[in-house]
């Protein structure tokens, strides 16, 4: 399993940014991330930042860490995109038809927050059966 460092995961967000503005190709994941950052234009300038790699976002800030945020999207892109947790293709599909594509993803954001802080807490695995029961509220519907 891929577990970059922050810095690795700083470091392929700016670089994806960079070559987007370069007009050089990308890989089909730095599109995909691309597609988020193109989405997120108030986190152009932190993609752009000398001390990007360095930079801080206390949660005191009230700021939220654009590559935080930008990796949650990336990794729901590609647990939808493969559909593992089984069912979570139809919970977010359930989810844009009720809101838009970029909102079901930061409603399904708010539910895979919401559990892996719990598994943290608890010491556990994420528990997947609670994260599609939390989507699929969240969209209205039972699973």
């Amino acid at each position: 399993m891929f577990n970059p460092s922050r810095e690795q995961v700083r470091q392929f967000f700016i670089e994806t940014w960079r070559k987007h503005k370069a007009r050089e190709l990308l890989t089909p994941l730095e599109d995909m991330a691309l597609g988020w950052i193109l989405q997120h234009p108030e986190y152009h300038a932190d993609l752009e930042r000398p001390d990007a790699v360095e930079a801080e976002y206390p949660v005191e800030a009230g700021r939220t860490n654009p590559y935080l945020h930008l990796s949650m999207h990336l990794a729901i892109s590609e647990q939808v995109q493969v559909d593992h947790p089984p069912g979570i293709r139809a919970a977010h599909d359930a989810l844009a038809a009720r809101y838009d594509q970029h909102q079901a993803a930061h409603e399904i954001m708010e539910c895979l927050g919401q559990v892996v802080w719990e598994a943290q807490r608890l010491g556990t695995p994420l528990d997947n059966d609670s994260y599609l029961e939390l989507l699929w509220q969240r969209a209205g519907q039972t699973a």
